[in-house]
């Protein structure tokens, strides 16, 4: 099969990789001429220090290579997604599958990563977004790790699930694409506030009860937008929010800790120097509660660390202090 990556981050390069090693044939486009060039004299992506690239990964800045792709991975920043399929429609030939391994929701809009390939391109191509709990820094390098291809179509699922299933990454099919895509972006924001939690330093026992009671919020949500609940309880839910918000590869996690050492969230995301997409995923979350008319306690509060000055010790004080529930009262289980 012949595949166009587009994205020459981490996750788009450790793709790559993937595919080219279960006998793919792959090209890796990058943003920027500049940038494909240093990567192809160093043989290596600064992003993913001290990882080869391999012989054989076609490595670009040319959008033309989308024309002879079979498969199309998109995996740039959320906020790039837009532009960047706008640009490439034009190259995509009849038949093109289109994979989105983005997680995110756009500002403004409120919509959804598949959403805006299938609005970009038309709705001429099927699309299958990919999740879950996958560092690039552990993929590159061959570590096991579990996936989601999720499409409405389940025969387009299993297709984009034979390309990259391999002995080291197992890829369960899905048909829940509201549901996986939701969980993936509305992750971040508590990977935020689990590196709040640390950068207080408060212990584990409350990251235990932020998570829990996250996905709580995260499943209501879903339902409302159409997805399902039982979503949450697999690898593009619980399990992408436990390696998120306990890893040190993740970024958000970082920018949080930041932000519960004192430093404003502007300068904590600036400091972390790459796409913190739990930043900008804050500002869609709270829109989107107040559309379905959800209650998401913990995504307000990290809504007003982030974006109206508030502090994070009177934020934990406050949802500690909420009124008693009963915990069924809504599960995500």
């Amino acid at each position: 099969m012949k595949i166009c990556v587009l994205g020459g981050g981490s996750w788009g390069t450790a793709l790559s990789m993937l595919l080219l090693k279960n006998g793919h044939e792959v090209s890796l486009w990058f943003h920027s001429p500049e940038k494909a060039d240093s990567a192809r004299a160093s043989g290596e992506n600064p992003a993913l220090e001290g990882v080869k690239l391999p012989q054989g990964l076609r490595l670009t800045a040319e959008l033309s290579d989308a024309a002879q792709a079979d498969l199309v991975v998109f995996v740039v920043p959320s906020y790039a997604l837009r532009q960047t399929a706008k640009r490439v429609a034009p190259y995509l030939r009849p038949g093109t599958l289109i994979v989105s391994a983005t997680k995110g929701i756009e500002c403004g809009t409120n919509n959804r990563m598949s959403e805006i390939l299938r609005q970009e391109t038309n709705d001429r191509y099927p699309v299958t977004v990919l999740s879950g709990p996958s560092h690039a820094e552990e993929v590159s390098r061959g570590m096991p790790t579990g996936c989601v291809a999720a499409c409405e179509d389940r025969q387009i699922a299993e297709v984009v699930q034979d390309a990259f299933m391999s002995p080291m990454f197992r890829v369960y099919t899905n048909q829940d694409v509201v549901g996986v895509e939701l969980c993936a972006a509305l992750k971040n924001i508590i990977a935020l506030c689990c590196g709040v939690l640390d950068g207080l330093e408060l212990g584990d026992n409350g990251k235990a009860l932020l998570m829990t009671r996250a996905m709580v919020e995260i499943a209501a949500l879903c339902e409302k937008a159409g997805g399902q609940r039982a979503t949450c309880a697999g690898l593009a839910g619980v399990g992408d929010l436990i390696v998120t918000c306990l890893s040190r590869h993740s970024r958000n996690h970082r920018a949080g800790v930041l932000i519960g050492q004192g430093y404003s969230p502007e300068a904590a995301v600036a400091k972390v120097g790459a796409v913190v997409e739990g930043y900008y995923a804050s500002q869609s979350a709270e829109s989107m509660a107040h559309h379905y008319d959800v209650e998401m306690p913990i995504c307000h509060c990290m809504h007003e660390i982030l974006y109206e000055g508030s502090n994070p010790n009177e934020a934990l004080i406050t949802l500690m202090g909420r009124d008693k529930k009963c915990e069924f009262d809504y599960s995500w289980a």
